[in-house]
């Protein structure tokens, strides 16, 4: 009697995806860069951040107009002699005589003496004086030293994931440069012999490769630096060579394609071998996966199918890397589908492909968009979320509330 090897268990979706998201946890003690202020959108702070100076750094005018003394000004219409004319950038003021008036650009520093500004708005302005027609509080259109935040205070707290508003916030302190952890970096290789890249002719059996570039957008998109995308053949040996090459630089390896029960599976040859792990997840696409360790490196191993590639990132692998990131969870809602579901296959967890239906500013529906095959790659681009179905469920009924999050 012949003894076969166990299969391994079945595991579910989220079990699988929690294994991941403590294999990758480590990658949080990241080496810290420092950057040009410039170069830092979308990095994460390392530090808190303080103001070196107070801002505005001196007072200054808020509008185009007239510094002026209030008290001169406190029974309109009055005329005054102008004394001249005040840009952004002058330095050196002279003190402004009482009973004067002195021209002021937005920005301009107030000269002493000026506790208001009277915008032009309200004025009439002669060769050598001008009519203040419209009278003003002191204080009033005067931007004071340190108003927006004095030196020392926080100016960004660390772990921020800077967006235009942090940059612009540090650059007008003065920072030049700002630490930021190192983003997690990741190697991509996609496998099979029939895939060829795209821009190429086709022979017959063969198909474009749209794994690795869809991945490696994916990654990106949730701030991942993606150091290379490579494309191995079925020979194990270009694999493993790809494959050292990877861990060698990266911090994360995803592989495609080869981890099926059937021939030519490259990727389970290679890698059960180095202690990888292969076998289902109930989810549907996405059930083959498999997981190792190379040189200290992890490497998940995502089916080929295109759309199975890119569902499992966007289940398992997408929520640990975003935190690692510093990046909000995905938006996720609970809604109505607009049609019926006819048959989810038991046992397994199924992601249809959907699509918003929106009211407003407020989505209200989701409906489905594609099938439920794992080659239906052009119909998922029509796809703006995924649409969650329990594995305990066969059918849904139209008007059935489903959770859905974007993709």
């Amino acid at each position: 009697m012949i003894s076969r090897p166990a299969s391994p268990p079945v595991r579910s979706a989220d079990d699988y995806r929690d294994t991941i998201e403590q294999l990758l946890r480590p990658l949080a003690a990241r080496p810290v860069d420092t950057v040009p202020v410039a170069e830092a959108l979308g990095r994460q702070l390392a530090a808190d951040m303080h103001a070196p100076i107070d801002l505005p750094v001196f007072r200054n005018s808020a509008m185009d107009g007239y510094a002026v003394r209030a008290q001169d000004v406190v029974a309109p219409p009055v005329d005054l002699p102008l004394t001249g004319v005040v840009a952004a950038g002058d330095a050196g003021l002279q003190p402004l005589a009482p009973g004067t008036a002195r021209k002021v650009m937005t920005g301009a520093p107030l000269p002493p003496g000026a506790d208001c500004v009277v915008p032009v708005e309200d004025t009439t302005a002669g060769a050598d004086t001008v009519r203040i027609e419209r009278g003003r509080s002191a204080g009033e259109f005067v931007r004071e030293p340190g108003s927006d935040i004095r030196a020392g205070a926080e100016l960004v707290t660390a772990g921020t994931t800077l967006a235009p508003r942090h940059i612009a916030a540090c650059a007008a302190a003065g920072l030049a440069q700002l630490p930021v952890f190192a983003p997690v970096r990741a190697v991509v290789i996609s496998t099979g012999d029939e895939l060829v890249a795209p821009g190429n002719p086709l022979r017959p059996g063969q198909i474009y490769n749209s794994n690795g570039i869809a991945l490696a957008a994916a990654l990106t998109a949730n701030g991942v630096e993606v150091v290379a995308i490579r494309h191995s053949g079925d020979d194990p040996g270009q694999f493993r060579h790809l494959l050292r090459t990877a861990a060698s630089t990266a911090d994360l390896v995803i592989t495609t394609g080869g981890v099926s029960k059937g021939d030519f599976e490259v990727v389970r040859e290679v890698l059960i071998p180095l202690g990888g792990e292969f076998g289902p997840v109930a989810m549907q696409p996405g059930g083959p996966q498999g997981l190792t360790v190379v040189d200290g490196v992890p490497v998940l191993s995502f089916p080929g199918n295109p759309v199975s590639a890119v569902v499992s990132f966007e289940v398992l692998a997408r929520p640990i890397l975003r935190r690692l990131a510093g990046l909000e969870p995905v938006p996720e809602y609970e809604l109505p589908l607009l049609g019926a579901v006819r048959r989810s296959p038991e046992g397994r967890r199924q992601f249809l492909r959907g699509k918003l239906v929106w009211k407003g500013s407020q989505p209200r529906a989701v409906e489905v968009v594609s099938g439920p095959g794992s080659h239906l790659v052009a119909s998922m681009a029509a796809a703006d979320v995924l649409i969650d179905i329990p594995a305990a469920v066969t059918e849904l009924a139209a008007g059935t509330t489903v959770r859905v999050w974007t993709i």
